[in-house]
């Protein structure tokens, strides 16, 4: 009974300890404001999620792909922030911290439950918490997707352990009755690995975890056919959204040109990068650019490292399970944004490693436990150095989370730690024109589109800052080739169109402005402007069509009306 109290204390401590750290650590972004990078898509600038939990906005988050990706949970939690904090930037910042610290305590849980070693449980748990890696996906309001999705992950290996410990004889080192109705909790693991993947596209890899913690730590695989047969459920929810992620990422312009060769190539390279930030976190960066081509020898030795690496983890398989378990979590969950289908600019990303880490810090941990068992005195030295390693990590994170306080210190600190980074240049260009700084803006514009011309973002804001300048032929060279690079932006066509309008350019903003409606149906003011060039066209009917639309659409459009009302003036017979 004694030691049943003590365990019992030990777990609420630790708990406590975890989340208490993880908050004061934490706190400083609940006074940071949002960044101009995907925060306005997501939150500041989207009126849909700005008018909180609606049906109009259940429809919207389920039925549309928004911000590249189809994510409808996450919609809607940024959704009841916005019903429940406006566009107060600091409490949407304390929900993530609150989704990061539930996770420490889930994962912690977990481990204890599963191993029975309440220690090494809370180590992986406070390298999670604090890891420097992680301040990405916590401090960074749009990446609400990551810590939802894992807290949904999470919950699901919690609910599958309790429905596999009825279905072996190993029993989990705590000696818990079996739980008595394994089917419940069989379809609440699946209903909680549906919001996981309904959270974050990453997490199709949820049924490939779940054979690992069969084999450690819940020691299933003898079982054999039956661990695969269990997970079928849950590989038709996987491939169902991999299918939806795929078409929704190339249905606007997500995927990068990116060669396969140099693809593969980046592949090993980054599984290396990814560890040796594991151990050094120096550098972190929001965006690493995409390097093309890696030195040979880097992409053989990187590979030659994995092979190694995992040819040791099989090979110690029936003494280590954990390595073997570990490390291929490790690589497993990374496999969908390592790069085999190349999403967006980076080569890599922070925000990327927050699930995959925690392979990583159970081998990390429990090798360290495990050569230290047999040698006098080495608990002292590991109680030191893992000791020394928190107080490590904790001082690194305190320094990474002073760069989200605002857009310009998060993108002037990529350029220090980066080099050709011209997704930075374009952000920070963006922070500088927001602040009337236009000379400062246009320079770093140019610049990312020097580094990087087939970067459509870049070209598009160069574009538009050259008309403010006055360098019209200039503008329409990089409007032009912000339209064709990404002929899904909008808002590209459109401004395009208005350069076009302003030029008396009339087919060729009437072009510009169709394809913008096709993109974007419910914007009134390419109504109203591809009716204005219709009428210098001569083509009334269509004219007066549009003008009508935009009416329906919006009955208060000032001009819109007044435009209507001169041409029926001219033309009764449009009556």
């Amino acid at each position: 009974m004694s030691d049943a109290r003590t365990d019992k204390k030990f777990f609420v401590l630790a708990c406590l300890a975890l989340a208490l750290g993880t908050l004061a650590l934490y706190w400083p972004v609940t006074g940071y404001s949002f960044i101009n990078f995907d925060d306005n898509e997501y939150v500041s600038e989207n009126p849909v999620v700005q008018a909180g939990l609606t049906w109009h906005g259940l429809r919207w988050a389920f039925q549309g792909v928004h911000v590249g990706n189809w994510h409808p949970a996450s919609w809607l939690s940024h959704m009841l922030d916005c019903q429940l904090f406006g566009l107060n930037a600091g409490g949407h910042h304390l929900v993530n911290v609150l989704f990061h610290i539930a996770n420490t305590l889930l994962l912690f849980a977990f481990l204890r439950s599963a191993t029975g070693l309440e220690w090494r449980s809370a180590f992986v748990a406070a390298l999670f918490a604090w890891h420097p890696l992680h301040v990405e996906s916590v401090a960074w309001i749009s990446e609400r997707k990551d810590v939802l999705s894992t807290f949904f992950w999470l919950l699901t290996i919690l609910a599958y352990a309790r429905y596999a410990r009825s279905t072996t004889s190993t029993e989990f080192s705590d000696s818990k009755p079996q739980t008595p109705n394994p089917k419940l909790f069989y379809a609440l693991a699946l209903v909680l690995c549906a919001l996981a993947m309904l959270a974050k596209p990453m997490a199709v890899t949820l049924p490939f975890t779940l054979l690992l913690l069969d084999v450690w730590p819940l020691k299933r695989w003898p079982m054999g056919r039956r661990l695969v047969v269990e997970k079928i459920p849950f590989l038709i929810l996987s491939l169902a959204l991999c299918a939806v992620t795929f078409l929704a990422q190339r249905g606007v312009g997500a995927m990068s040109p990116v060669e396969w060769s140099s693809r593969l190539g980046n592949v090993p390279v980054a599984y290396l990068r990814y560890l040796q930030k594991t151990f050094w976190p120096e550098h972190l960066a929001l965006v690493y650019p995409y390097v093309y081509h890696w030195p040979a020898i880097a992409v053989a030795g990187s590979g030659l490292g994995l092979v190694l690496i995992s040819a040791l983890a099989i090979v110690l398989f029936q003494r280590q399970p954990w390595l073997a378990a570990g490390w291929f979590w490790f690589l497993g969950t990374l496999v969908p944004v390592i790069g085999f289908v190349q999403v967006g600019a980076q080569s890599m990303a922070d925000r990327y490693f927050y699930i995959p880490s925690i392979g990583l810090f159970v081998v990390v941990v429990w090798a360290a436990a495990e050569l230290s068992a047999a040698r006098p005195n080495a608990n002292i030295i590991l109680s030191l150095a893992g000791g020394s390693a928190l107080v490590g990590l904790v001082l690194a994170t305190s320094l990474q989370i002073t760069y989200w306080r605002n857009s310009q210190a998060l993108f002037l600190h990529a350029l220090e730690v980066t080099e050709n980074n011209y997704v930075a240049d374009n952000a920070l260009g963006k922070v500088y024109e927001n602040d009337g700084d236009f000379a400062h803006a246009r320079a770093l514009y140019a610049e990312a589109v020097r580094i990087e011309p087939r970067y459509a973002i870049s070209q598009y804001n160069l574009g538009l800052c050259l008309i403010g300048f006055g360098l019209k032929a200039q503008a329409l060279e990089h409007l032009a080739a912000a339209a064709q690079l990404d002929p899904g932006n909008a808002g590209a066509q459109f401004n395009l169109g208005v350069f076009f309008q302003q030029n008396r350019r009339w087919p060729d903003a009437t072009r510009c402005f169709v394809r913008t409606l096709a993109l974007q149906p419910d914007l009134v003011e390419a109504h109203t402007r591809l009716a204005q060039t219709l009428v210098h066209q001569e083509k009334f009917h269509e004219a007066a069509a549009q003008f009508r639309e935009a009416l329906r659409r919006q009955p208060g459009d000032a001009a819109a009306k007044d435009d209507l009302a001169r041409l029926l003036a001219a033309h009764p017979e449009l009556r």
